[in-house]
């Protein structure tokens, strides 16, 4: 054999190595994408008690995930959400539907064979007993206030997604963008004149912009309203109990579901002001999962 034909041969067969190295590493690149779901060892969460962290724990335990359930706050879970999106690493949290994290990232909520998040849920107004025959005008707003998800997202956009511009600021330029559905909920309500309302509002971007938009009609209508930020628990002991007026916080049927069990006979439940609401355990699009069951098991 010539010279000439080893060297090629050499060559040759280098070159197959090189390719066949090439391609078990980019199979095994895949490998560590497709499996991402396996390097997640939490689920970032929100405050502790909520009705969310309730039904998250149940789905930890429901689906027998090998993994931990981390009480947060909204804004931290934010935060950890947005640098592992940043990283594209992997990462599972405690989301809900509307948020302005939806429109500024690719998520996608993980499907729930088992039902145990939930589907569609819909956003309470509940107002302290009394309140109709003491303050009628504050309990008719209350009562007649209804917008759709778009409307909330649009809110939300505004501050959530800049730090220079606060939610009543936000809330402001809404109502008067939308001065026909704010005339709809107050046609026919007598203003007032020395009269107060408190609100209890829990610190979401969801809760934040509702709160802000009703306290500023009411603002017109003459009244002097108080917001006061709660945790969920005790916003609804503070109405039971009449320390506060009302508050638009409630998500139902799942996610206050045992507080609005523990305290319905000592509240007045106005129905929805927002419907068709989600919430559950929400993942980057990068990630190549799409269920619950794709999660770590035990």
């Amino acid at each position: 054999m010539s010279s000439i034909l080893k060297k090629g041969i050499v060559f040759l067969s280098t070159s197959i190595l090189m390719i066949l190295a090439a391609c078990q590493g980019e199979t095994g690149d895949s490998n560590e994408e497709n499996n991402a779901a396996a390097d997640i060892s939490e689920i970032v969460g929100i405050e502790p008690g909520s009705g969310t962290m309730n039904i998250a724990e149940e789905t930890v335990e429901a689906y027998n995930l090998d993994l931990d359930l981390l009480p947060s706050t909204e804004p931290a879970m934010i935060t950890e959400l947005q640098r592992a999106i940043e990283n594209e690493e992997p990462i599972v949290v405690t989301l809900w539907q509307p948020h302005w994290m939806f429109s500024e990232y690719d998520l996608k909520f993980l499907e729930d064979p088992q039902g145990t998040l939930g589907e569609s849920e819909n956003i309470h107004t509940m107002v302290r007993q009394g309140l109709e025959d003491e303050h009628p005008s504050a309990y008719k707003l209350l009562d007649n206030f209804y917008w759709e998800v778009p409307d909330m997202n649009e809110v939300m956009a505004k501050f959530g997604q800049n730090d220079d511009v606060e939610p009543r600021e936000a809330a402001e330029e809404w109502i008067a963008d939308n001065r026909d559905k704010v005339e709809a909920w107050t046609e026919g309500i007598e203003p007032v004149e020395n009269e107060t309302i408190e609100l209890a509002y829990v610190n979401w971007d969801t809760e934040l912009s509702s709160t802000n938009v009703v306290a500023l009609i009411l603002e017109e209508l003459g009244y002097t309203v108080e917001l006061t930020p709660l945790d969920m628990g005790i916003a609804f002991e503070s109405l039971a109990v009449g320390e506060i007026d009302g508050m638009l916080i409630a998500w139902l049927p799942v996610g206050a579901a045992s507080y609005a069990e523990q305290y319905k006979d000592e509240i007045v439940d106005l129905g929805p002001s927002l419907e068709g609401a989600q919430q559950g355990f929400v993942v980057p699009e990068y990630m190549d999962i799409d269920s619950i069951e794709d999660l770590p098991t035990k």
